[in-house]
């Protein structure tokens, strides 16, 4: 496995729920590193992402609320989400830009994992 994202699962409005993602050591350099979040009957969309610099962009309709680190010497990605809303439920992907010495330069995609919010 490539990619592996953990921490999902269910919270009420305006809880608080933190998502990993950790990308194998064969990925020897990674570039960008985002996180996507797909709702029941809707198209995939980028939620944040941090580049190798470290400096982070996110969808407008989560500034504020979310934050995206990396922790670049682990090749891990975590999502920090607050004030969560029922509108934020979804399947949390994660997305990596990296070069391996089997694949070289090419993307990665995590399986996802399941971010439900309550109203």
């Amino acid at each position: 496995v490539q990619l592996q994202a953990s921490g999902g699962g269910l919270v009420e409005a305006g809880g608080s729920l933190n998502i990993s993602c950790e990308a194998s050591r064969s990925i020897s350099t990674i570039e960008a590193m985002n996180w996507y979040r797909q709702a029941p009957g809707k198209e995939r969309e980028l939620v944040a992402g941090i580049g190798l610099s470290g400096r982070a962009n996110y969808a407008e309709s989560v500034k504020g609320r979310f934050t995206v680190s990396r922790d670049s010497a682990k090749n891990t990605m975590s999502l920090q989400m607050t004030s969560l809303k029922p509108e934020d439920t979804g399947v949390y992907y994660c997305y990596v830009f990296g070069f391996s010495a089997t694949t070289h330069w090419k993307t990665f995609w995590g399986q996802g994992t399941q971010v439900t919010v309550s109203s």
